[in-house]
């Protein structure tokens, strides 16, 4: 019995550890993927002229959606923000989602708003309309209001009435760069298969924003923003680029995408029975185009960023992390026909394996060796090759993904302001192992457990709102 006890612990820690080492070094692959893909992409645009790319006739237009519920405190500086981008041809729709706040006066009240009797061709059905907004001082802003119906139906909404090629999805707390819109778009100019684009999300907290735009990087105050700072990093700068360089791109974050509009529409738009919704369309889109044979592409850019605001609160932080893995296991789930599935080419037999073992299986597998090196530490039977394995791949193989992720910001070239900030950089991902990533493995548990019971619903997010500074005086 005892020895059949010891063959099964032993098989339990090493199947463990075979997974971690399999995690970490398909994660060290994409960092260097990302790496020469980075490196390829400045050389190719370090010396191009963004304006005069699209003084041509090539470029597409493209048509704003900034869904905003509930966001009366930053929904004004978000809007100017997107009026202020540097693009030849842009159209930017709000649509207030049944705001209980005064979103839509403050709207209203900033923009010298009318209501306007415009005919929408209803390509994808939504909640009601309850009415058009436009304003003779900015003719390319749009407000629509209408009933509550969630964010995916808010951008079903603004794909009916967007006036142009291409829709970029927004959040409404979000920030984009000055040129962050040329910068996206900029792929389709050159590759006429190309579907969807994602750009970079970066947390906005402790950044100084005026009314002309952020004038100051800087690292937030709170530890709980710092940890998520790294967790974007890591996120976008080698997971994602890294997938993007195999042409294997899974996910458009909905805080700042850009879609070709017919192909959403042939897609059937953003699925509003699902709180993943941004990564379901991507998913669904991949599948489309694979069973109709069509060549396409879905890609990342690395430089352009969206600034967005992130949770400083743990609830919050909790509850985003809990509604996260629930859309992340429900899109998976909802496709499962793709698993390791030939069909599907590298979407089958690489970006569905990827996000299912090393996404959606991550929490329970890791918090199993949590528990199985505690178990062995307190009864006095760990085995010390296992343990110090364990620790090594755990712990500063983790640490280094967050350290090179910090390298590939400063290649990427959006670079915190001084000593004191890339000092807090590298504390923050050294930091980040020891506790912070515990607890969010086990939000992510409990979302897990959460879909299994069936349970919907996003959940309250608290926001402050984007706080502006006044602009220096000349």
């Amino acid at each position: 019995m005892n020895t059949l006890r010891v063959f099964l612990t032993a098989l339990v820690e090493w199947g463990i550890l075979a997974y971690f080492l399999a995690l970490h070094f398909t994660h060290l692959s994409l960092i260097l993927r990302a790496f020469f893909f980075i490196q390829d992409y400045l050389d190719e645009t370090q010396n191009d002229r963004l304006d005069s790319a699209f003084e041509t006739s090539h470029y597409k237009p493209i048509t704003l959606l900034c869904p905003a519920y509930n966001e009366e405190a930053g929904v004004v500086a978000s809007v100017n923000s997107l009026l202020s981008l540097r693009y030849p041809e842009f159209q930017v729709v709000v649509i207030n989602d049944g705001s209980k706040d005064t979103t839509l006066e403050k709207l209203v009240e900033a923009f010298r708003l009318r209501p306007c009797h415009r005919v929408i061709r209803e390509l994808l059905p939504t909640q009601e309309v309850l009415g058009i907004y436009e304003s003779a001082y900015v003719p390319n802003l749009v407000v629509v209001d209408k009933a509550n119906g969630g964010k995916a139906d808010a951008l079903n909404c603004g794909i009916n009435l967007a006036r142009y090629p291409l829709i970029c999805c927004m959040d409404g707390d979000s920030l984009l760069e000055n040129d962050a819109l040329l910068r996206i778009a900029r792929p389709f100019m050159d590759r006429p298969r190309l579907v969807a684009s994602g750009g970079v999300i970066r947390p906005l907290n402790g950044c100084t924003v005026t009314p002309m735009g952020i004038r100051g990087i800087h690292m937030p105050k709170s530890w709980l923003a710092r940890f998520q700072v790294i967790e974007y990093l890591r996120a976008f700068l080698f997971g994602r680029v890294g997938l993007a360089s195999l042409d294997t791109m899974f996910i458009v974050s909905g805080a700042f995408g850009v879609f070709r509009k017919d192909m959403a529409v042939e897609a059937g738009g953003f699925e509003t029975s699902t709180i993943g919704e941004d990564f379901e369309l991507v998913v669904r889109l991949h599948r489309k185009l694979r069973e109709a044979k069509q060549e396409y592409h879905i890609t990342l850019v690395p430089d352009p960023v969206c600034w967005t605001e992130v949770p400083e609160e743990l609830g919050v932080l909790r509850r985003q992390r809990n509604r996260w893995q629930r859309g992340l296991l429900e899109t998976l789930w909802k496709h499962r026909r793709m698993w390791f599935n030939p069909k599907y080419g590298r979407i089958g037999l690489f970006s569905m394996p990827y996000f299912l073992f090393f996404e959606a299986f991550a929490p329970i597998i890791e918090t199993i060796g949590y528990v199985v090196f505690a178990w062995s530490l307190w009864h006095h039977s760990i085995n010390t090759p296992f343990a110090r394995l364990f620790i090594y791949v755990a712990l500063l193989l983790g640490l280094l993904n967050s350290v090179v992720s910090v390298v590939l910001q400063v290649m990427s070239g959006h670079r915190y302001q001084g000593f004191k900030d890339w000092s807090l950089l590298l504390l923050t991902a050294l930091f980040e192992n020891f506790g912070y990533r515990q607890l969010t493995v086990w939000w992510r548990l409990k979302g897990t457990f959460d879909w299994i019971r069936g349970k919907e619903g996003w959940g309250h997010m608290k926001r402050k709102g984007i706080m502006t500074t006044p602009a220096p005086k000349a």
